[in-house]
């Protein structure tokens, strides 16, 4: 049975990757919109930070305050960013998706 400290849910992947495609601009905001750009997934931001909260708590990103901007009313943006830990489990998952994916044919419909 997977571990549920390490085992990542599908959207979980999701974000994870969204935050490394994104590198030092990830952040709710723009990871919301990487979401919704490439696999046209539109989520809510408490959604995505229920999800962060998550994954910071099972050591896979860190997320700190940034500089707060006057033409963002003085609110500072929470950037994240995946840990080695985190690098491990997404190369984890890629390895455990390709290994079921291996040798099936899909049939038509």
């Amino acid at each position: 049975m997977a571990n549920k400290q390490t085992y990542l849910g599908e959207f979980e992947h999701c974000v994870l990757l969204s935050i490394i495609q994104l590198s030092e601009n990830a952040y709710g905001v723009t990871i919301r919109q990487y979401l919704k750009n490439s696999i046209k997934r539109d989520v809510t931001l408490g959604a995505l930070y229920t999800t962060i909260e998550r994954l910071e708590n099972k050591g896979l990103i860190n997320s700190w305050k940034g500089a707060s901007k006057p033409e963002r009313g003085g609110k500072a943006k929470r950037m994240v960013k995946v840990t080695a830990q985190g690098l491990q489990s997404v190369k984890e998952a890629k390895q455990q998706l390709e290994l079921m994916w291996k040798n099936i044919q899909l049939l038509e419909v």
